[in-house]
């Protein structure tokens, strides 16, 4: 088996103060709840504690205009959750930063990935 060299990856947070507004792990969230409809299979899905899941979606609602995720409550006819407008908006702006970053730093990453090790740590530091 040949070996394979192990790829960069670029993570990009928007940070709003002290909150990170918006980042590779919310977006990954926002996703699940909008191909899943509930916050609980999100964060199942992401092998994430519920209680986390809704502490990421909590600090992205108060960090914009208005909520990325709406909820409704449970009970006889189900409960669950949804990206809004705005949700699917900032997704959308994000995902659009993320693509132009990469772009513009392509040279650098192919550079940078020279100057690394065969192998990545086996753990971090």
């Amino acid at each position: 088996m040949v070996p394979t060299t192990p790829s960069l990856r670029l993570r990009q947070r928007i940070q709003y103060g002290n909150a990170i507004a918006m980042g590779p792990g919310k977006v990954e969230l926002l996703r699940q709840i909008a191909a899943n409809g509930s916050i609980s299979a999100a964060a199942r899905h992401m092998g994430m504690s519920y209680r986390r899941a809704w502490q990421l979606v909590e600090t992205m609602n108060q960090c914009f205009l208005s909520p990325l995720v709406e909820t409704a409550a449970g009970g006889s006819g189900g409960g669950g959750a949804r990206i809004t407008p705005l949700g699917e908006q900032v997704l959308a702006l994000y995902l659009r930063i993320e693509a132009k970053t990469l772009k513009a730093v392509s040279n650098e990453l192919s550079e940078f990935q020279g100057l690394l090790a065969a192998q990545p740590p086996s753990e971090p530091h």
